[in-house]
């Protein structure tokens, strides 16, 4: 990992990537930003009778940048943290233009359906077709 200064981490439902990423850029004293991506609402909540939908939309948000937050203090680590709300593939893009971050460090995808792998859309792969940095998938 030499010569990267500014670094992104994606986090999804694991914090696997975010110890790993943690790891890889303390060993060279990088700046981290961590980003954590919520997809937009794709329904009418409103039929559901919730009557405070912000907090109900921000509690899994927020409770992600606490894990996260927790988490890099227990590494030792400080951490710029961003929850963003879109497309993800296109808001981690966004994120790691507007911070100039020198490399992305996502983690990969595990498919449960052998079909969805083929057909289906793969974050992972449209992060690295259109990154303005190189990508490192960890396991």
């Amino acid at each position: 990992m030499k010569g990267y200064r500014k670094v992104l981490i994606a986090v999804n439902g694991s914090m696997d990537v975010l110890h790993q990423g943690l790891h890889l850029a303390q060993d060279e004293k990088c700046w981290v930003t961590v980003v954590k991506v919520i997809p937009p609402n794709e329904g009418d909540l409103e039929l559901v009778g919730i009557k405070n939908l912000d907090d109900l939309l921000d509690s899994g948000g927020q409770a992600a940048v606490d894990r996260i937050n927790r988490t890099a203090k227990t590494e030792g680590a400080l951490v710029k943290t961003r929850l963003e709300t879109g497309e993800v593939h296109r808001k981690i893009v966004e994120v790691a233009e507007e911070e100039r971050c020198d490399l992305i460090i996502m983690g990969a995808q595990k498919v449960k359906k052998g079909l969805m792998r083929l057909f289906g859309d793969n974050t992972v792969e449209k992060v690295i077709g259109s990154a303005p940095c190189p990508v490192l998938v960890v396991g």
